[in-house]
This record gives structure tokens, sequence and C-alpha cells, in this order.
């Protein structure tokens, strides 16, 4: 399971206003790539024959089995402030990350 704060909740349902394609959810994915070796990335996309769709404060979320067993438990913050990063994963399992907090292993 992974969960949103209120900034990221109100963050998605702003975005989630923009799609004009009915079915289609936030998906949260892991691939490979960045400096780490591992990079987070988000799309808004069908659901597939595999993927979880979770719910954290009322917002569905797509994850196919791979990205949910890297980012299982993690928490996903917006922050949109001076120095902010847009979205960051805040996830326990990662054992490094790299300065931009868009990639780990």
């Amino acid at each position: 399971m992974i969960s949103l704060t209120p900034q990221a909740v109100q963050k998605i349902q702003s975005l989630e206003e923009g799609i004009s394609d009915d079915g289609k959810f936030l998906r949260i994915f892991v691939e490979p790539g960045g400096c780490s070796g591992l990079e987070y990335g988000m799309s808004f996309d069908l659901r597939k024959e595999d993927d979880e769709l979770l719910e954290s404060s009322g917002v569905r979320v797509l994850m196919d089995p791979t990205s949910l067993s890297y980012l299982d438990g993690s928490e996903v913050d917006f922050d949109d402030g001076l120095n902010g990063k847009g979205f960051e994963i805040r996830n326990p399992n990662a054992e490094n990350t790299c300065g931009c907090g868009k990639s780990f292993n």
C-alpha cells in the first residue's frame, strides 16, 4: 500500500480535472534508469489486467506488481514552494537515493 499526503491529493485531483479520457487513473511506477539505477515515474493511464488499483484519501492509483513491490509502504508528497521539487516519493525500501529524489536503488 502507498499513502498520499494532503498536498499530493490536492495536486492529483487538480491534474485529474484536465484528463478528458474517462477510465484513466494516475499510474505510479518504477523503471530502470536515473543516476541510482531505478527511477520513479507517474502518468495517467488505463488499467491493465495485472494492475493493482489502490486508493488513498479518495484518490485511486494504478501500480503494476513489480512497482508495488518496490514502493510498498511509500508516501507520495507534493511540494510547490519556492524550492519545491514537485512530487516526491518517500520510499522506506530504498537503500540509496540520488540528490534529485527521482531515482533510487
